[in-house]
């Protein structure tokens, strides 16, 4: 295909969609918050679906959700609640069930079930909660009997996943007592506790960043006191994760592409791709609520590069790299194992079918530039794996990705979008 030379406008981010819905829900009893430039996907309406199941009255009316409060007390005391694939929602709810009392059998996907949580349920066991598996101990199902947090000090790991920090600190505003949590290692992806803790600010609460290095300055812990979150109008920044495609697409058709609803400024991790593409040659410019970048004559490879922080654009690095003058080796992502897919075994599986050479290692890959033998690629029902490798269809012909519709987790017209932009995309049947 040809340069892509196009602006475009970007749904809102799913990060902070279920973030600010589960927040808006837990704002004081009778009070309305607005939510608007919701992502309408798969990981939104599991959050919403369960929000409803537990009694909370949600009004939706294109991307602005208007959600009234229950304070933590769910009007729903003994119910079942699906959380779908949805990591965000899976590692949320429970802390935010756990601030009321009831009983709360809570179910996820096949997928979502082989993710665990044993980690974050520790937490609330010794935060007053009591958990009861029903399969391995864990992982979900399970079922929360919730009497209320306690003021106490629990400790969670920051190298597996930041959403058990998040979920926890989100609760934390409604327990008894004072909450500190202390973290076991160091953060993956500190970004989104930055996310989490800006929005609870902006819901009326604060967090207490505690420091115990005074030569690293690295976050060791958080204290919350009691708080009551206060019903807000937000609205929510465009999703730097698929952003980050288009950003990407640019760079290699040696194209244009401008993102109109997104600043550059953004607190997302995922937006630190720019940097990546910089450094592959691209260029960028950053304006007052737009980002655009320019691609290079040819793509710059020979690096190594750290994704700790922003390790959802592993894959698209990946697919990137295959066009470059040289390899690329990513590293610090180990943690994208155990997302929906084995997200590093995936990407060797999928270039090995396009006969590009891939090493893997425990927490990372390089990636050998050369020619690209089109193939049928599976995509593990994950959404990362099938857009990062529609990147490598945009331009070779003949890719074919099985269960395209695995995109719809977060960006459900993503190939409606790739079309519209000059991508050639056609729709097979299975």
């Amino acid at each position: 295909m040809g340069s892509i030379d196009t602006n475009v406008e970007i749904s809102g981010s799913k990060s902070l969609t279920n973030r600010a819905l589960i927040l808006a829900a837990l704002a004081e009893a009778s009070s309305v918050s607005e939510v608007r430039g919701i992502l309408h996907c798969d990981d939104s309406h599991w959050c919403i679906s369960a929000l409803r199941t537990l009694g909370t009255h949600i009004d939706i009316e294109g991307t602005t959700v208007k959600v009234h409060g229950c304070g933590g007390s769910w009007p729903v005391t003994n119910a079942e609640v699906y959380t779908g694939s949805s990591g965000t929602l899976s590692r949320f709810l429970p802390p935010a069930l756990a601030t009321g009392e009831g009983k709360f059998t809570l179910q996820a996907s096949e997928q979502m079930s082989r993710r665990p949580v044993g980690p974050l349920l520790d937490a609330l066991s010794t935060l007053g909660a009591r958990v009861e598996f029903l399969q391995e101990p864990g992982y979900y199902p399970f079922v929360l009997h919730a009497q209320g947090l306690e003021g106490l000090e629990v400790e969670v790991p920051g190298n597996v996943s930041s959403q058990y920090l998040s979920g926890l600190l989100m609760a934390a505003p409604l327990a008894k007592g004072p909450v500190t949590v202390k973290l076991q290692g160091s953060l993956v992806q500190p970004a989104y506790i930055d996310l989490t803790i800006r929005l609870m600010h902006d819901f009326g609460v604060s967090v207490e960043s505690v420091t115990t290095d005074e030569n690293t300055e690295e976050t060791s812990a958080f204290l919350v006191t009691p708080q009551a979150y206060t019903a807000r109008t937000v609205t929510l920044e465009a999703d730097a994760s698929t952003a980050g495609y288009f950003f990407a697409a640019a760079a290699l058709t040696k194209g244009r592409v401008r993102v109109t609803n997104l600043d550059s400024r953004t607190v997302q991790p995922d937006i630190k791709l720019l940097e990546v593409l910089e450094r592959m040659g691209a260029k960028v410019l950053r304006g007052e609520g737009w980002t655009e970048i320019q691609g290079p004559d040819k793509l710059r490879g020979g690096f190594s590069v750290s994704l700790h922080e922003f390790s959802d654009q592993a894959l698209t690095v990946g697919a990137l790299a295959v066009f470059a003058d040289a390899p690329v080796t990513v590293t610090d992502v180990a943690h994208i194992r155990k997302h929906e897919s084995d997200r590093i075994a995936a990407l060797h599986e999928c270039l090995t079918r396009l006969d590009i050479r891939m090493d893997e290692t425990l927490d990372g890959f390089t990636v050998y530039p050369g020619p690209v033998n089109p193939a049928r690629l599976p995509t593990f029902d994950d959404h990362r794996v099938a857009m990062s490798m529609s990147l490598i269809g945009a331009v070779v012909p003949g890719i074919e990705l099985l269960n395209p519709g695995c995109v719809s987790k977060t960006c459900p017209d993503f190939f409606e979008r790739w079309a519209a932009i000059g991508v050639g995309v056609e729709m097979l049947d299975s």
